[in-house]
């Protein structure tokens, strides 16, 4: 009886001390959305202000450059999927200068990205997933810097080894919230319109991510 009952404690005691462990798995934290919500049309909180300010247009549905044509053709482009650990929104937009000709073969995009980290904080990994483009050894140059004043961190990625376009991304993180907006650009030597210096589109990045946060957060 003695043995019987000696077993049964022991048992007891080593469930405590498993259940103390954390055998039985940790307490997941909450996720920290900073106020932030799935929406199935990144584009509609998107702010395209910044551009149209500096003379750029949203092209008119059915006449991309790439090479699709017809009235069916979505411009800008969205789409989103919700998942257990992941919410992922995209937004994608095709663009000109106001003062380009018809004849003008420049291809201008400005794609942007949102994701809520539902089961994961990404602090960690943000940073190092940005300043790893300045560690790159290819024939293309990066330059990464951090960006105050917009979310809990941000960082500016550019190139400039193309004189006739430019590539700049602008990643920010808000919490477990995280965004990105990447301004991609060639100007055809024979087009009419100037393509803007990296300095312009940094600026226009940054507007348009402040307020569109300001908008996605509302």
């Amino acid at each position: 009886m003695w043995a019987l009952g000696g077993a049964v404690a022991a048992s007891a005691m080593g469930g405590a001390i498993l259940f103390a462990a954390g055998a039985f798995g940790d307490a997941q934290p909450d996720p920290d959305l900073a106020g932030y919500s799935y929406t199935s049309d990144l584009c509609n909180v998107t702010s395209f202000t910044p551009f149209e300010s500096a003379n750029y247009k949203i092209k008119p549905a059915g006449s991309s450059s790439s090479g699709s044509s017809g009235s069916n053709t979505q411009n800008p482009q969205y789409s989103g999927v919700q998942q257990g650990a992941l919410d992922s929104m995209w937004c994608n937009a095709e663009m000109k200068a106001s003062d380009a000709g018809s004849n003008d073969y420049s291809s201008i995009w400005v794609y942007s990205s949102a994701t809520l980290h539902k089961k994961t904080d990404p602090t960690a990994e943000f940073a190092d997933s940005y300043r790893a483009y300045g560690s790159q050894r290819s024939s293309i140059a990066y330059k990464v810097t951090s960006v105050p004043g917009i979310g809990d961190e941000a960082y500016l990625v550019s190139r400039s080894d193309d004189t006739n376009g430019s590539y700049v991304i602008l990643g920010v993180r808000d919490g477990w919230a995280t965004y990105q907006i990447t301004w991609s650009s060639f100007t055809s030597r024979s087009g009419s319109a100037k393509p803007p210096t990296t300095e312009q589109v940094t600026g226009m990045l940054k507007t348009s991510a402040t307020e569109t946060l300001r908008k996605w957060g509302n």
